[in-house]
């Protein structure tokens, strides 16, 4: 069985990752990001690991930043991508030619949404599923504004960016008319200062406020994640969703269920949490883990949001390639033979309780959230004030990765650490993760 523990080896590149950091520096945009107060050059990964340009190796917490799913370079999905290119298959058609694999890829997928999604596209990532959503329940309903939620994050693209709930991520010129916010579902930071025990849901009614103050009073869509990601892995019970998507739908609008980084069985047990959650969505839109890597979203809609695009043109050049498209199935596939949505939903429970465990030793640890595998701990200096632990959350995150762990950050002001490693991981690896941040919090104290 494989260890947590890094180990040294030579260099199996040759490049040095000081030089390819100026080199980036020199010739890429400056909003270019990197972990880590010193850059890692990552060169190889198999299953649950990935391995340096030195030969150390670390488990992967964060999944490839919540991509990797299944584990990294799966054999059954590398054999037939192997096989794929030996045999000369075509390697782009576009959706203007036939191809058995985009086919067989909706099929599938469709008999993993909820029962009322029929129909489904395909594109490069989640930045263009989102923006294909609000483009379709812009047509299906006539209307224009779209809500968002308060730290909510849907991709980078113009459209996208503009339902974005962070300051650091928008721009000055960004263009954000026909877009409206709501109050987030932050029950550790509740807006209206409500506890479990006073909660009446106050943060979903808010929707409602929304549309009556800022809008004409209908609107397109409302676009939420069942897990907020980017905002630090923000986890609102199904009763909120339950109100809210009644809310948009009494106004007219088309729900979207973002599950850029909540899907491929990651979360509750479904492949899909909108199904898990029963969220009464009138679209999901995908990513990330739905490809294990390969760089693929999809949008999944009802049948009225889609038959609305009817008499238009729409067009993708890579969405529904054969490469991306064999290689979401089969790592639909792997899922489901290999048990590993079930899995998730074990290791995730494990993974849950040791962190709160922590909570009783380390009073830095202010809140731990989630659902499966896709887990937040969130960083304070005082647990009274909830004042931010931004920089020891970026400590944290060093000290761990030199202990052979990654993990990965979120929030508002980056101080919650987020830990999402592939689905595959196993009860050893989910006991090293933890004994790992346990050892680098004492770390952190001396």
């Amino acid at each position: 069985m494989n260890t947590i523990r890094a180990t040294e080896g030579s260099n199996e590149t040759g490049h040095s990752t000081d030089d390819l950091v100026a080199r980036r520096k020199q010739h890429f945009l400056p909003t270019a990001l990197t972990y880590h107060q010193e850059p890692l050059q990552l060169v190889k990964a198999q299953g649950e690991y990935v391995w340096d340009e030195q030969g150390r190796r670390y488990l992967d917490g964060i999944g490839g930043i919540v991509c990797i799913s299944a584990g990294h370079n799966h054999p059954r999905i590398k054999e037939k991508l192997i096989a794929m290119l030996q045999n000369d298959e075509i390697q782009h058609t576009s959706m203007l030619y036939v191809s058995s694999y985009p086919v067989e890829l909706a099929e599938q997928i469709l008999a993993e949404a909820p029962d009322n999604i029929t129909r489904a596209a395909f594109t490069n990532s989640g930045s263009e599923a989102n923006e294909l959503a609000f483009l379709a329940a812009r047509q299906a309903t006539g209307e224009s504004m779209v809500i968002n939620l308060r730290h909510s994050y849907h991709g980078g693209t113009s459209a996208a960016l503009a339902q974005c709930g962070h300051h650091n991520w928008r721009f000055r010129n960004q263009p954000v008319s026909n877009t409206t916010s709501a109050m987030e579902p932050y029950c550790y930071r509740c807006p209206f200062n409500k506890t479990a025990d006073s909660c009446s849901l106050e943060c979903a009614k808010n929707v409602e406020t929304t549309i009556q103050t800022t809008t004409h009073g209908r609107i397109a869509a409302m676009i939420v994640e069942p897990v907020m990601g980017v905002g630090g892995f923000i986890a609102p019970p199904k009763e909120y969703f339950d109100e809210v998507t009644r809310i948009v739908h009494e106004y007219g609008g088309k729900y979207i269920s973002d599950e850029v980084q909540t899907g491929a069985g990651r979360c509750e047990g479904d492949f899909l949490l909108t199904k898990s959650l029963g969220i009464n969505a009138d679209m999901v839109t995908m990513a990330k883990g739905f490809g294990n890597g390969a760089a693929i979203g999809a949008v999944l809609m009802d049948e009225d949001s889609a038959s609305s695009m009817a008499g238009k043109l729409h067009f993708n050049t890579f969405g529904g390639d054969p490469f991306q498209t064999v290689q979401a199935k089969l790592t639909m596939d792997v899922i489901r033979e290999e048990k590993m949505a079930e899995n998730a939903v074990a290791m995730g429970q494990r993974l849950m309780d040791g962190l709160k465990g922590l909570m009783n030793e380390h009073e830095i640890i202010g809140d731990v959230r989630g659902r499966g595998l896709l887990m937040g701990m969130e960083l304070v200096k005082d647990r009274n004030t909830k004042e931010h632990a931004t920089a020891e959350t970026a400590a944290l995150m060093d000290r761990c990765k030199d202990h052979g762990l990654l993990l990965g950050k979120g929030g508002l002001f980056g101080n919650v650490l987020r830990i999402a490693p592939p689905i595959s991981v196993n009860e050893q690896q989910v006991d090293e993760m933890i004994s790992v941040i346990d050892r680098s919090l004492h770390e952190l104290r001396s």
